[in-house]
């Protein structure tokens, strides 16, 4: 397993902790605001590089990652505990960053890589799905991983790969739960066309009534037409008995 140590040096200025617009000063100077703090020691209002921190934060170990913070004359192991973009352009605005005792365990969590390929996918033609995406851990500062690699090479349909599956060495543990799925592989889910023909069949039903209707109409007229007639052959024949008498 990699190690989230970073050889990297960080100059940092210190700074009063002050309003907005003094930290906009700050930023307009190629500098963004942070904040150092932990150890035993009292937090420290600093300016650091934002490129060197946009560096660190997409690295491998990514914010796991540990490196040495100068300041008036000192030097310090730390890491970045928190951090904010600006939400329309995404320039980097603030970091928190944590002094770190290398002779201290930490929890923190890393992501989680699914490695090889599943016969449950190449044989049985399911879908691998992972469920869980990082994994927090407790380890020394410099057994932090940048990544834990999951085996899915003999995961078949039905099976699931739990973190108690994921390899660890040393004095790593895990935080998250042992029992917590990592990846499975599911069905793959058919596509039904049977829609259209039921859409058909429903479009066709309301027809029937429609036919229905019509006939019903025509007959009616027809009765109509015949109740009319026979009215009129009535009262003609009245009419010629009237003349006869």
């Amino acid at each position: 397993m990699a190690t989230a140590t970073a050889d990297k040096n960080v100059e940092a200025k210190p700074r009063k902790s002050g309003t907005k617009n003094d930290a906009r000063r700050i930023r307009q100077s190629g500098m963004i605001p942070a904040v150092v703090y932990g150890a035993g020691q009292k937090a420290a209002a600093i300016a650091v590089d934002p490129k060197q921190m946009q560096r660190i934060l997409h690295s491998e170990s990514g914010h796991n990652s540990i490196f040495d913070l100068a300041l008036d004359g000192t030097s310090a192991k730390v890491m970045i505990v928190d951090w904010q973009y600006e939400p329309i352009k995404g320039a980097l605005l603030h970091v928190d960053l944590k002094r770190i005792a290398m002779d201290k365990a930490l929890r923190v969590s890393v992501p989680i890589l699914l490695k090889g390929e599943a016969p449950g996918v190449k044989v049985q033609g399911g879908i691998l799905e992972q469920v869980l995406r990082e994994v927090e851990i407790e380890c020394l500062p410099g057994d932090i991983p940048s990544h834990i690699d999951a085996d899915v090479s003999q995961l078949m349909f039905g099976h699931v790969l739990r973190v108690s599956e994921l390899p660890h060495a040393g004095e790593l543990k895990f935080v998250t739960d042992e029992n917590q799925p990592v990846a499975h592989v599911v069905a793959v889910k058919e596509h039904v066309e049977a829609t259209p023909v039921v859409e058909g069949a429903e479009a066709a039903s309301p027809a029937e009534p429609e036919v229905i209707k019509k006939g019903k109409q025509e007959v009616e007229g027809e009765a109509a037409e015949g109740e009319k007639a026979e009215k009129g052959e009535k009262a003609e024949k009245a009419e010629k008995s009237e003349k006869k008498k």
